[in-house]
């Protein structure tokens, strides 16, 4: 296996412990820098914080994130797409929050992006340039101060015992704010459009690049200003230095990928500002902390959260529809981040030492045991919540009662472990804001199904190390001793800590082995769906394929007045409707919606198989991704005839079959029973002969009853039957088909044509308009270089699959009819679960 193979094969295990490996190297180094600082030291400069600095990091933070809106809002208007201030300003406060929390911006931040943009119209190429555009923003203001910075005093930029020469440094920044300046001024007055591959992205005009620039600017100086700020006793001498080791920090958390930065943005401030009173620092750290990145995102939770729960109690006013419509997709992963957050306080709280005088209160009212309980029980339920966070992203209800319980036992470990009150009123906040969405948490499954991601993974990974490394900071004066974990005392923080971390790992790998080793989970069947399809749907049914509908092996669900259905199936976690609906089209959007609902509350994915150009508008609004799946022929019965010279190898066919003593005949379904034991021996050794099995779903198989609804065309040979094809008529003679076709070993050369051809004549004198001769799979694809790669990889498979399958010889077959080819298409959910969906559909139809 090459490198590049292995590399590809194991990205995401690779990716997930690079990131883990990185933020405990950062952890090391970070527990190296401060080896000589303690934590009472710490707290006690955390607590001389006052009024004085917090109130200027409050409002810097707030000018932060306002001038962090103007990103979105830039962006959007140099696509072409503008929308109202609101809307962009929420997409830019929520994706922010997530990403300075969670890290993993892409996943958290460009995921927060595209629910709002695509709630307000937004493709997903759209949401794509928005975020690039926005990063060039970013950029383009990290660049341009950081070279400002350089060019004024460069003398000052040190990390350690290294100082870099200021005349090389002045240089560098010259160059730097040299192109900038250069780039606007080729964008010019009208802009340009870059091309990046298949990615094109616009150049804005050079009005609007200075205008970004000049945001990212002020966004940059408010937010490191709102720590600079907060660090006493620095002067403004220093700003210069400190922004630059302000960017290094930020720079270095966006390349390492680590969640919210920890640890690694703290390292390289502490490094960059040597002579700056690390305790004191530290302090600020963690006011900046929660300042600038905790606050903002319990704001964005509290308004997300509301607003969800409004939803859900209250008809929507139409002001608010538009707010509410694109605040609903953000509801589960903001609260998923709050409770995740609120696990991440119980854990860090229990490798902390107690505050001494609350401790000694609580001694002398509450039993040393129910102290060390819970001690240990916070910090099992702080990972509880890290786990339990995933459920509530995929709206589980199960996740919601547990998270509910533990919140709340989490308040009450926190008082009785040590009187913290903070920590007690934060996890009662969170369990308020979660009861106030409830019903946001549908979903009726199992608890932890499919949440795991590899995102989640790292960052619970990287909490928990954080937890583990404040811990033996914390106790890095305790001398390790093996008595250490029985220790059992009011001071004993330390042993505390060391039986929380074990338990804490032992829940962990717990759960991971139950998650590794239980059996996969099945969709419950939905009683209120019906198993017998609806008649009325059927009479008004335009196309042949509704009779799929009587071979017993689908699901219904019917209008409330029956007269429109959908046929579907279950099949592991895909939820796959044959065709098109039947009945009246003015039903299918609510019928659609409806099984949509139910497959999202059961945690399934929908796809809708066969479906004609008439469904993509609907499949287009239902959010689905649409590939085109082949060609189904069909042939025009009024001008269907064997005479001229296309017709030649038809009438050559029949002639022959004819001389050879075939005779077409069609059989009433009342008069089929008894020629039903020949058909089934027919069908048996066909299907011997091909080697094949009865499929399912998506054709009909040999079966008594089945068969018998139908009339039957029927090939003789000297007064015995030696082929047959049961007859799907619509009831308007709109269109004509057959569904089973088969014939015996020694039938005469040209029997199927034979059938069709009379099938066809017979269509025609009947008055039927259409005949239907069926779908060619993977028909019409194109393999061109931009094609997408469903289409390539289909068009390969049809020109090369032969051996599999004769997509080329099938289509050959039926050209002879002359037909005209209509498009049909499969639509399904985005990316790799439109893969499995796939597969779900091969195993339904191969039974």
């Amino acid at each position: 296996m090459g490198a590049m193979t292995y590399l590809r094969r194991y990205q995401t295990p690779l990716s997930v412990g690079l990131v883990v490996l990185l933020a405990a190297l950062g952890f090391v180094a970070l527990y190296h820098l401060l080896h000589d600082v303690h934590v009472r030291d710490i707290r006690a400069a955390f607590h001389a914080l006052g009024p004085a600095a917090l109130i200027p990091a409050l409002l810097l933070t707030a000018i932060s994130y306002v001038t962090l809106t103007f990103y979105d809002v830039l962006a959007l208007r140099s696509i072409g797409r503008p929308l109202p201030y609101g809307t962009a300003a929420l997409a830019s406060f929520t994706s922010y929050t997530l990403s300075h929390n969670l890290g993993l911006s892409l996943l958290t931040g460009g995921s927060a992006r595209y629910r709002i943009y695509s709630a307000a119209g937004l493709g997903v190429a759209d949401v794509a340039r928005v975020v690039a555009i926005a990063g060039a923003t970013f950029w383009g203001g990290v660049l341009t101060l950081a070279a400002a910075m350089l060019v004024w005093r460069p003398e000052t930029l040190s990390m350690g015992d290294v100082r870099l020469s200021a005349p090389a440094l002045r240089v560098a920044g010259s160059l730097t704010l040299a192109a900038m300046i250069g780039l606007i001024l080729y964008a010019d007055r009208q802009g340009r459009m870059l091309h990046f591959g298949r990615m094109s992205l616009p150049l804005p005009p050079a009005s609007r690049i200075f205008c970004q620039i000049g945001i990212g600017v002020l966004d940059l100086a408010a937010a490191s200003a709102a720590l600079f700020v907060l660090v006493p006793g620095i002067s403004l001498h220093a700003w210069p230095a400190f922004f630059l080791g302000y960017a290094l920090a930020i720079v270095a958390v966006l390349l390492t990928h680590v969640p919210g930065g920890v640890g690694v943005f703290e390292l390289v401030m502490l490094a960059a500002l040597p002579g700056v009173d690390r305790p004191q620092l530290v302090a600020a750290l963690l006011a900046y902390r929660l300042v600038y990145y905790i606050l903002p995102l319990l704001i964005a939770v509290g308004i997300i959260v509301a607003q969800e729960g409004w939803r859900w109690r209250q008809p929507l006013r139409r002001t608010l529809r538009g707010l509410q419509a694109v605040t609903t997709g953000l509801a589960p992963i903001m609260t998923a981040a709050l409770v995740f957050l609120g696990g991440a306080i119980l854990l860090v709280s229990g490798s902390l030492p107690a505050v001494p005088h609350r401790v000694a209160t609580l001694n002398s009212v509450v039993p040393l045991p129910f102290l060390e309980a819970s001690h240990m029980a916070g910090s099992l339920v702080g990972a509880a919540l890290l786990i339990l966070s995933a459920g509530l992203y995929r709206r589980l209800d199960g996740a919601f009662w547990l998270t509910r319980i533990l919140l709340l036992a989490g308040a009450i470990f926190s008082l009785l472990k040590g009187l913290d009150y903070e920590e007690a009123a934060a996890m009662l906040l969170i369990a308020a804001l979660l009861q106030w969405a409830r019903p946001a948490f549908y979903r009726r499954t199992q608890l932890i199904a499919d949440a795991f991601t590899p995102g989640w993974l790292a960052t619970v990974a990287v909490v928990l190390g954080l937890c583990v490394w404040i811990g033996f900071f914390a106790y890095k004066h305790v001398e390790y001793q093996n008595d250490l974990w029985w220790h059992f005392a009011a001071r004993a923080d330390a042993s505390r800590f060391l039986r929380a971390s074990l338990a804490v790992a032992v829940l962990l790998i717990g759960v991971a082995l139950w998650r590794l080793l239980r059996p996969a989970a099945t969709i419950p069947a939905l009683a209120s769906n019906a198993a017998v399809p609806p008649e009325a749907a059927l009479a008004l049914a335009e196309r042949t394929d509704a009779n799929l509908a009587y071979i017993g092996d689908k699901r219904f669900l019917a209008s409330d007045g029956g007269t429109c259905c959908l046929m579907y199936q279950i099949r592991g976690h895909s939820w796959i409707v044959m065709g098109d609906p039947v009945g009246a089209r003015s039903e299918w959007a609510d019928l659609l919606w409806r099984l949509r609902e139910q497959a999202d509350a059961a945690q399934g994915r929908l796809l809708l198989y066969q479906i004609s150009q008439d469904m993509l508008p609907l499949a287009i609004e239902l959010g689905l991704q649409i590939v085109k799946y082949g060609e189904e022929a069909h042939v025009d019965l009024a001008s269907f005839t064997l005479d001229g010279p296309d017709a030649k190898p038809l009438r050559y066919a029949e002639r022959r079959a004819a001389r050879e003593g075939a005779s077409f005949e069609i059989i009433p379904a009342a008069m089929l029973d008894k020629e039903m034991d020949r058909l089934a021996e027919i069908s048996a050794h066909w299907l011997q002969a091909k080697g094949h099995k009865e499929k399912c779903f998506s054709v009909g198989r040999f079966d008594r009853a089945y068969m018998a609804r139908f009339d039957c065309a029927v090939v003789r040979q000297e007064g015995r039957i030696v082929a047959f094809a049961n007859i799907w008529a619509a009831a308007d003679r709109s269109e004509l088909s057959v569904d089973l076709m088969r014939h015996d070993d020694g039938a005469p050369y040209g029997t199927m044509d034979f059938l069709f051809i009379h099938l066809m004549l017979w269509g025609k004198a009947q008055g039927y308009r259409w005949f239907n001769l069926g779908l060619a799979p993977l028909s019409g694809l194109e393999a061109r270089r931009l094609a997408p790669l469903w289409s390539k990889l289909g068009a390969l498979l049809y020109q090369h699959g032969n051996a599999l399958y004769g997509f080329e010889g099938l289509r050959a077959y039926k050209d002879k009819f002359g037909p005209e080819w209509e498009p049909r298409f499969v639509a399904g959910p985005q990316g790799l679960s439109f893969g499995r969906a796939l597969l779900d559909l091969q195993a339904l139809i191969a039974g």
